[in-house]
């Protein structure tokens, strides 16, 4: 069967805003059914508008938080049976202090990877119904300066806090997620693929959570960044290219498969990962 992005449902986190706002409108402008969260849902509806004013097309909106395990899983209870043919882990976040989400997480790995470890497990049978079916998740090349890879004894950063560190794991943490998801579910007909956005000026880092060191870098630079359109470019390829095209590797940047570190092509430390977070969210 031809992959043909048109008519497909489409389910991207954070698409609200930056990135995931850029990947939203482009895809529903291809003809895909997209739906877009947003933690506040007003603020999605409003987005979902805009986006329907450019393309034409309809945009469903649905509340999520990444931040809490309850709310992922009410997501999950009230989806519509409509499957998503392509999940976009999208949503990310950066924090400038150790905090913990509602369910006692460092806040950047539980928002960053349990959140969308969660999600795509709670969905993973209705992405293998009737697949082929991708889930594509927004990584980012941060992850390299964890050089030593994952801290399994420390995971939740409570020995010692690096907002930029915590970052960089989670980015290698959704990494190492996409080589497990990949390996468990390839024989279903679902693709995983992991990718970095590029350096994009987006308001990332600016919310109430966010770093402010790093807010107001990202604000001073944006001039000389790439658009949102251009960050969303790599998830837009992934989402609409042939399937023997996604065969050529696992890891994406500007549309080309990208060189990993030796951490980020690790398959025991990926299991592991998988296995502990499991236990995290009660899987």
């Amino acid at each position: 069967m031809t992959w043909d992005i048109e008519e497909k449902h489409v389910l991207i986190t954070g698409g609200n805003s930056g990135i995931g706002k850029a990947t939203a409108t482009e895809l529903a402008r291809r003809g895909a059914r997209v739906t877009i969260t947003a933690r506040d849902a007003e603020r999605g509806d409003a987005v979902a508008a805009e986006i329907a004013a450019v393309t034409g097309r309809t945009v469903g909106v649905e509340q999520l938080d990444l931040a809490s395990l309850a709310s992922i899983r009410a997501f999950a209870d009230r989806l519509p049976t409509d499957r998503p043919e392509v999940l976009v882990n999208n949503a990310g976040v950066m924090t400038g202090k150790r905090l913990e989400t509602p369910d006692g997480f460092e806040w950047t790995f539980g928002v960053n990877h349990l959140g969308p470890f969660l999600l795509t497990n709670l969905l993973s049978d209705r992405l293998a119904s009737g697949a082929p079916s991708r889930v594509i998740t927004v990584s980012s090349e941060n992850y390299r300066r964890a050089k030593e890879g994952l801290d399994f004894d420390d995971l939740q950063a409570e020995s010692r806090f690096s907002s930029n560190m915590a970052y960089a794991r989670s980015k290698l943490a959704n990494i190492l997620f996409t080589i497990e998801l990949d390996r468990r579910m390839g024989g279903s007909g679902v693709t995983a693929r992991a990718l970095h956005p590029g350096v994009v000026g987006t308001s990332f880092a600016q919310g109430r959570e966010g770093s402010k060191l790093m807010g107001v870098t990202m604000r001073l630079l944006k001039p000389f960044l790439a658009s949102p359109a251009e960050g969303a470019a790599t998830s837009v390829h992934l989402a609409t290219a042939p399937d023997q095209e996604l065969s050529r590797g696992l890891y994406w940047a500007a549309g080309e498969v990208k060189q990993r570190l030796p951490i980020a092509c690790d398959e025991a430390a990926a299991q592991r990962l998988w296995d502990v977070s499991a236990e995290l969210v009660g899987l």
